[in-house]
């Protein structure tokens, strides 16, 4: 998991790492960079596997778009994790996912993981 920064929106909560897609980019190709830029490590797109989703509700107003997080599992990487933006940066049981501090979007994602990988599917 990933802490925000103090300042950014959902400051000092617990996020998995990631990010904005940019124009013409997948889904995959954007996390694949993300994790570059986040945590200096380098990943494959064929080593992601889809886990689940989340969508926020669409805002009052024209400003307040709906977001949309895809969450993939990765096993496999190139580097060392390291917190190259954000607070911090920490491996969790999934005991423990659920008792920390996370943006609403990131919960269902949590609780979706933790599922996962107690059925062994990941």
């Amino acid at each position: 998991m990933h802490k925000r920064r103090v300042q950014s929106m959902h400051g000092g909560l617990w996020e998995f790492p990631g990010g904005k897609l940019e124009r013409d980019e997948s889904p995959q190709a954007a996390l694949v960079r993300e994790l570059r830029e986040e945590l200096g490590i380098e990943i494959e797109v064929g080593a992601l596997q889809p886990v689940s989703f989340a969508v926020s509700e669409i805002g009052a107003s024209a400003a307040d778009r709906p977001i949309l997080i895809a969450l993939y599992a990765c096993r496999n990487w190139i580097g060392e994790p390291q917190c190259l933006e954000g607070e911090a940066i920490g491996w969790f049981a999934p005991a423990e996912i659920g008792a920390l501090a996370m943006p609403p979007l990131d919960v269902p994602l949590a609780a979706r993981l933790c599922e996962m990988l107690a059925a062994g599917l990941i």
